[in-house]
């Protein structure tokens, strides 16, 4: 069982940066992949970026490439999104997840889901 607790959302200006946090609670974090999704008032949830166990391969969704990037450090169990360049259609409540596969957009493979925490962009 994994636990997955986000941090580090927030209300930001256009054009800002944001850092999520996701912190897992568990010894085995280390050999899962991690990804972050977010979803938008009357949106489906979308994906948006993951990470290997590893942490040797990443993948985006294109409307964030270039501007987000997914990092992880095992020993603090600790997943991050750096998120530059935000802009409002960016806003969303963002939840961090985690799968025993390899990094994938697909939500279904992904077992275990944080609460989410809330990202707001003005513009």
């Amino acid at each position: 069982q994994v636990q997955l607790v986000e941090s580090g959302g927030g209300l930001v200006q256009a054009g800002g940066s944001l850092r999520l946090s996701c912190v897992a609670s568990g010894r085995t974090f280390s050999s899962y992949s991690m990804g972050w999704f977010r979803q938008a008032p009357g949106k489906e949830r979308e994906f948006v970026a993951a990470i290997r166990w590893s942490a040797v391969n990443t993948v985006y969704a294109d409307s964030v490439k270039g501007r987000f990037t997914i990092s992880r450090d095992n020993a603090k169990n600790t997943v991050y999104l750096q998120m530059n360049s935000l802009k409002p259609e960016d806003t969303a409540v963002y939840h961090c997840a985690a799968t025993r596969s390899i990094p994938t957009m697909s939500d279904y493979a992904y077992e275990f889901w944080g609460q989410g925490t809330p990202v707001t962009v003005s513009s």
